[in-house]
Formats: C-alpha cells, structure tokens, sequence
C-alpha cells in the first residue's frame, strides 16, 4: 500500500549533469534506486497545482511565511479517467514538510475539488484525508481552481540501511497554464536548463554522516528551490515585460497620430 502520510524534513540542492552522474555512482554505495529507477531509468510526474483566482496560496508560499500549504493533484504519467492519481495537502511549518494524500480516481479528484462533495467511499481511499481535504477546500472558500501543470523526470533512490532515507533527482521540468488536466499530456514551457537537475534530501531526522561527507567532497550546498515559485516568478515577470511592451506601443501610436 502506498504512504499517505508523511512527516521529514527535505532539503534542496541544484546541480549539473556532470555531477549528477558522478554523484550517482558515488552514492551507490549507500544507496539503491527505487522499483521505478533501475539501471538508472527515470519516471514522468505529472502535477495540477490548485490555487485561487488571485494566486494566494503561490503569493503567500514565495514570502517564506513559517507556515505554508499547497493542494495538487499527482498522476504518474499521462493518465485517463478512471486511472488512479493522488490528490494532496502538501504543508510546511519552518523545515518540516507535512504531507497528506489520499488515492482518487481522476475523474473523481476532479470533480471532487470542484463541488467539495467527498465522492462514495472506495476501497483505494483514505476517509480521514478526504475529511481533511474537504476542509481545507471549505477554508478555502472553494475558490481553489487548476492554476499550473507541472512535470518532471525523476531517478528515486533509497538508504539501504535506512529505508526511509531518499534522494531525488528531477530533471525536465515543464510547465504550462493552458490544459490545465492530467489527462492532456505532457508539454510546455521548460523551467531549468537540459543540464540541470534539482535534488531533494528527504529526511525524517539527521542527515547520515556519510552522506554530509560526500555533499563536501562533491561542494554541493543547498539551494532554496520552488518548483511552483520559480514557474510563478517567472510567470510575472512575463506579464509585467508584456504590459510593458504594451504600453510602449501604445505611447507610440498616440505620437504618431
């Protein structure tokens, strides 16, 4: 059965292709890839990100508040329908990551966000998370609409003595605020260059001493990395060039007249 619950602490760091594949070979040691990334193989994940029409749950995250929350939807790559997914409150207080998902089927999360009506109770269900969920939607004002679809590449690895211990490396990472569905596909706007990947540490207490080692060795230093936040920045500073640009012509056209 897959976790619905977690409780760890996760850090972030950004790295090149050149490293990424150095340090892969150097955690082998400790590590092992995950069911999904044998032989160094990736897997796709696909995400809808919910937010309010004026973007407060995205605005208030990128002000590094002590205590932030998102609510996405998670597929594993392009799904259907009736295909299964996981609709989830992702919340952090200080470092400390919090995250609670139930599995729907897509049809199902769609809707279920939508009317905040908990859809007829499935075996594949968590009762206690819908709850949850649906409070949250009510907090909410159920103002909350698909504002992001975000996708990456991702190689998954886990401690071999400690199961518990994960690192991922992401890579690809596309969005888009067109589509907005699971279901469309995967494509879009490029968030990182082809030569960068973002690693994330997931810890449920302190970092192994010999991962802190090889961190050193290889000058790897955290880096204070949103997905969603660094796709939003952008996102604006886009508007804020085309309003500008507008403008320009528009003072342009009047001296021409």
């Amino acid at each position: 059965m897959a976790i619905e619950v977690f409780n760890r602490y996760e850090r972030k760091y950004r790295i090149n292709d050149a490293t990424y594949h150095k340090l892969r070979e150097r955690l082998s040691e400790y590590m092992e890839a995950d069911a999904h990334s044998r032989d160094g193989e990736f897997y796709t994940i696909c995400n809808i990100y919910y937010d309010t029409p004026d973007n407060e749950l995205i605005r208030r995250s990128i002000e590094k508040p002590v205590y932030k929350e998102k609510l996405r939807l998670r597929g594993y790559g392009v799904v259907a329908p009736e295909d299964k997914v996981f609709l989830e409150i992702k919340k952090k207080y200080k470092r400390l990551v919090n995250k609670r998902r139930t599995k729907l089927k897509l049809a199902e999360a769609y809707a279920f966000v939508e009317s905040g009506e908990i859809p007829k109770q499935k075996p594949y269900m968590n009762a206690q998370v819908l709850r949850e969920l649906q409070y949250f939607l009510k907090r909410m004002n159920m103002e909350l609409r698909p504002a992001l679809f975000l996708s990456y590449d991702r190689v998954a690895m886990f401690g071999k003595d400690n199961k518990e211990f994960r690192i991922t490396f992401d890579r690809n990472i596309t969005t888009r605020r067109y589509d907005l569905g699971l279901h469309y596909g995967i494509y879009g706007d490029k968030l990182l260059t082809e030569d960068e990947w973002i690693m994330e540490v997931k810890i449920e207490n302190a970092m192994p001493l010999w991962m802190t080692k090889i961190l050193s060795e290889f000058q790897i230093y955290p880096a204070s990395f949103s997905k969603y936040g660094t796709e939003y920045t952008r996102y604006m500073l886009g508007l804020e060039e085309k309003e500008s640009e507008e403008d320009e012509a528009a003072i342009t056209d009047e001296g021409l007249q």
